[in-house]
């Protein structure tokens, strides 16, 4: 009786750490394609403007920065969330806070986007920021860097997006161009270096 239960609870401890073992291993898998560069309207930190405000005993225009936490700083009513927002959404916020707090009867508020950045680091030539275009893709991108250097890893650039990174072979995408990803502003890409 006594061996049967021992073999009985020696095979549910094997079972239930063969459970534990495949639980512990289907964790959250990389991500591996990269999503589309979907809507570049949508306003990110980094992002250049110039907030014109018009109809008022003063008019005057605002250059300020989307800073890290989404946020940018106008005259009178101080910091609002930018970040997330389209142009249109935010001029309204914008009109709107100033109204609100009665610091204006009334304004006029027209924003644009004056510049933005991608960021290349590692084995490029020229690393630090680069402005955005709407045809920008890795390789462009690579190439505006000044090209890869000598201890360049080409196969495995990292693309970081909204806090996921990506491997992009950029030695295949200048013989596929559809294997060349477009970039949107606030990505970043990291050239690792050989170990050859």
């Amino acid at each position: 009786m006594f061996p049967r239960r021992f073999a009985a609870l020696a095979a549910l401890a094997a079972a239930l750490m063969a459970g534990g073992c495949a639980t512990r291993e289907a964790g959250p898998a990389a991500p591996t394609r990269i999503p589309e560069a979907g809507s570049t309207a949508q306003l990110r930190p980094g992002d250049s403007l110039t907030v014109a405000l018009q109809g008022v005993p003063d008019p005057s225009n605002n250059n300020v920065q989307i800073d890290e936490q989404g946020l940018i700083t106008l005259p009178f009513i101080g910091s609002i969330k930018a970040a997330g927002t389209t142009l249109a959404e935010l001029s309204q916020r914008v009109r709107e806070t100033y109204l609100s707090r009665r610091i204006y009867n009334a304004v006029d508020v027209s924003i644009v986007v004056t510049e933005r950045f991608i960021y290349v680091g590692g084995e490029v030539q020229r690393p630090g920021r680069i402005g955005w275009t709407p045809d920008l893709t890795v390789a462009k991108a690579i190439q505006a860097a000044g090209g890869f250097t000598l201890y360049a890893k080409e196969t495995s650039v990292s693309l970081v997006r909204d806090q996921n990174a990506y491997a992009v072979d950029v030695k295949a995408a200048r013989r596929d161009p559809s294997r060349d990803p477009r970039l949107v502003p606030g990505d970043s890409l990291q050239v690792p270096r050989s170990p050859f």
